[in-house]
């Protein structure tokens, strides 16, 4: 067996979690594929596994050899797909990820004309408001609303979105609406618990930056069940213009603090360190720029 077979086998074998389900993934049985794993050992004169009888784990240099074989087999692919691709169809599988609020309004409207363009070419969305590694649940791209952080990975910025603190008209009615940032507290402010940090608003008081941490009666794992709350009236939220602003424009939501508010959110299309940038990530990622760049689709609020 040639040295990316053999880093095929174990690089599977971790990502599984043991023998058996990597077996089924390579159509082989448990027993060759833990020879195989055994026969790489002796080769390499080290333990990379550390074996139970109810659990695989990796030991330091099985780690140092997953992360290495990884990175290697898929600089493989990435070349073989750069080549082949060269002047063919692009095909295959986009796996791309990206808020649930975002995903709804702004990339799920655009995917009839992009997968129009590329016919073969098979698109799987995750929508959610946690962060997950890329490279480890092996999505292509992500679209994320906040700065990159992590080194191993590219960020292309797409847009800029501005967050406005409001509620709906009925809330208002009711409880009246805050003159100062520090009047939030009397206020019911819907909380995102999937971003806590999401729940400290900026804003510019005496010419310095400060933030309130807000809290009320309602929180969700979803910036959409926040945004829904918001129009029903349950309380006052932040907001960004990708998801308010056909509300805003419409009288279903209505802002305030105006005058204090210095958040925005950008907008990042975000893949994995690679070499080579296989053609299907590339064409996606020039079409959101084509959509979203100069003046993204959700426009400038009206004054």
């Amino acid at each position: 067996m040639d040295a990316s077979s053999e880093m095929t086998v174990f690089v599977e074998v971790v990502r599984e979690g043991g023998f058996s389900a990597a077996a089924r993934n390579l159509n082989r049985t448990p027993s060759a594929i833990s020879k195989q794993i055994s026969r790489l050992e002796d080769r390499l004169s080290v333990r990379l596994l550390n074996r139970t009888t109810r659990q695989l784990s990796t030991t330091d240099e099985g780690e140092t050899y997953f992360h290495r074989a990884e990175a290697i087999l898929a600089d493989i692919a990435e070349t073989e797909e750069l080549i082949s691709n060269q002047g063919a169809t692009i095909r295959g599988q986009l796996r791309v990820t990206c808020s649930t609020a975002f995903g709804r309004q702004q990339i799920v409207p655009i995917l009839p004309e992009f997968l129009a363009k590329y016919p073969e070419l098979k698109m799987q969305l995750s929508l959610s408001d946690t962060m997950v590694d890329l490279v480890q649940e092996g999505f292509d791209v992500a679209i994320r609303m906040a700065e990159l952080n992590d080194s191993s990975l590219v960020a292309r910025r797409l847009a800029v979105a501005q967050r406005v603190v409001c509620a709906a008209p009925s809330y208002f009615e009711k409880h009246g609406a805050p003159k100062h940032p520090t009047e939030l507290v009397e206020h019911n402010c819907l909380v995102l618990r999937a971003a806590a940090a999401m729940n400290d608003w900026a804003f510019l008081l005496d010419g310095e930056v400060h933030t309130i941490h807000v809290d009320g009666g309602f929180e969700a794992n979803s910036g959409v069940a926040v945004h829904e709350a918001t129009l029903a009236g349950l309380g006052i939220s932040q907001l960004a213009t990708f998801v308010s602003a056909p509300d805003l424009r419409a009288g279903r939501l209505v802002s305030c603090l105006d005058e204090y508010v210095i958040s925005e959110t950008p907008v990042y299309a975000v893949y994995p360190h690679r070499r080579h940038l296989s053609q299907k990530v590339r064409v996606f990622i020039d079409f959101l720029v084509e959509i979203f760049g100069g003046t993204p689709p959700w426009g400038d609020l009206p004054e």
